[in-house]
């Protein structure tokens, strides 16, 4: 490999509350790029409109990067009933499994990875937090992928996964402390009317994290998390 990999870093960055306080802690550090990848997910436009309202934050005004939007359709793959595609995700008490994407963070690097060496970014970070049980958030996935991107694209990809060993409550202190306009952001899989639906199981976990950092959830749902007053 005979390129050289300028430093900043590629961000994978929704409008989710881990990967825009992964990419206000990536720009203390380096110049970060935040990258979109649509998919075709029935939150995505709703995510969208959050995005772009988040990035319009005074956090994010310096070592970021105007948004890169990338399409990577997954509605081929995926069967036309999917709760992803069709916004009627399993229920507020089902476990992570429950909603996993087969190869989501596979696809989302492979395109994030490309795009990455064509600006000559080595660094790719994602944010999956401590606890997640899916196969494709693993350190030997990532780094399996890594060298496949690097050998692939001839130019040495990094894929670095900071929050790995967090909790989302410790996230949710992050992000406070890095002034993130946590309420801005979107933990929900069917957000109704710009709103979060407090039926969904990223729903549960948003508002858990927040009462386990000790903070208010500045969260507006369109009905109580958990069907509680």
């Amino acid at each position: 490999m005979n390129q050289h990999p300028e430093a900043g870093s590629i961000v994978l960055c929704s409008a989710g509350l881990d990967s825009v306080v992964l990419l206000a802690a990536e720009a203390t550090v380096r110049r970060a790029q935040p990258v979109y990848v649509q998919a075709g997910l029935a939150w995505e436009d709703e995510e969208r409109r959050r995005l772009a309202r988040v990035l319009a934050a005074p956090v994010f005004r310096s070592n970021v990067d105007d948004l890169v939007t990338l399409t990577l359709d997954m509605r081929d793959v995926y069967a036309p009933t999917h709760w992803a595609l069709v916004g009627k995700p399993p229920a507020y008490d089902t476990p992570d499994e429950d909603v996993y994407l087969v190869g989501r963070n596979l696809t989302l690097l492979t395109k994030a990875g490309i795009a990455a060496a064509q600006r000559r970014i080595s660094r790719v970070a994602i944010g999956p937090l401590a606890g997640n049980p899916f196969p494709d958030a693993t350190p030997g996935f990532f780094d399996a992928l890594a060298r496949a991107l690097s050998l692939g694209l001839d130019f040495p990809i990094e894929i670095a996964a900071p929050f790995l060993n967090l909790h989302k409550e410790e996230v949710v202190a992050l992000g406070i402390e890095l002034g993130v306009p946590l309420e801005l952001t979107l933990s929900c899989m069917n957000p109704a009317a710009g709103l979060h639906c407090g039926s969904c199981s990223k729903c549960r976990e948003r508002h858990d994290a927040f009462i386990a950092a000790g903070v208010a959830d500045p969260t507006t749902y369109a009905s109580p998390p958990g069907g509680t007053n």
